[in-house]
């Protein structure tokens, strides 16, 4: 999956404007212009499109984590160089305060089912035998979920 279109679905379900996306980057202390907020939610077809990076994106989803959690005391998490679906999952978990209940929940109203013994193998760290890599099919799923959740009229 696309960083952007992680960044796209989020803005979405939750109707943030272009100043909430600034201002969730400036949560996690850094600064982004209206213009690279809209370079970064154009489509892949667009001339002034612009990818978003793993880093960019780790960096809205800690300022997102922030604006939703609290900041946290003492020094911020360093955004990650390279992201994987794992690692955005956590994160959005995180963020959302979700726990394993609400998750399944969430997977259910996108028509995904999921076992928590499955759920839980994607929170794991990757060198554990229990790990498993989150596929795209279940980030999507999970965004999907959220959405019909905040955005319930889309959903119809």
């Amino acid at each position: 999956m696309l960083n952007n279109d992680i960044l796209r679905r989020i803005r979405y379900t939750f109707d943030f404007n272009d100043s909430a996306m600034i201002n969730i980057f400036a949560a996690a202390e850094h600064e982004v212009t209206r213009e690279q907020v809209s370079d970064w939610l154009k489509k892949e077809d667009d001339p002034a499109f612009k990818k978003c990076t793993d880093r960019e994106l780790a960096i809205f989803l800690n300022g997102l984590i922030n604006e939703k959690r609290g900041k946290k005391e003492g020094p911020q998490a360093e955004p990650e160089s390279r992201l994987t679906n794992n690692m955005i999952f956590m994160k959005l978990r995180i963020a959302l305060n979700y726990k394993a209940e609400d998750i399944l929940e969430i997977m259910e109203s996108a028509d995904f089912n999921l076992s928590k013994h499955e759920l839980s193998a994607f929170f794991r760290k990757p060198d554990n035998k229990h790990y498993r890599e989150c596929k795209d099919q279940i980030l999507r799923n999970f965004l999907l979920g959220v959405q019909n959740k905040f955005r319930p009229e889309a959903a119809e």
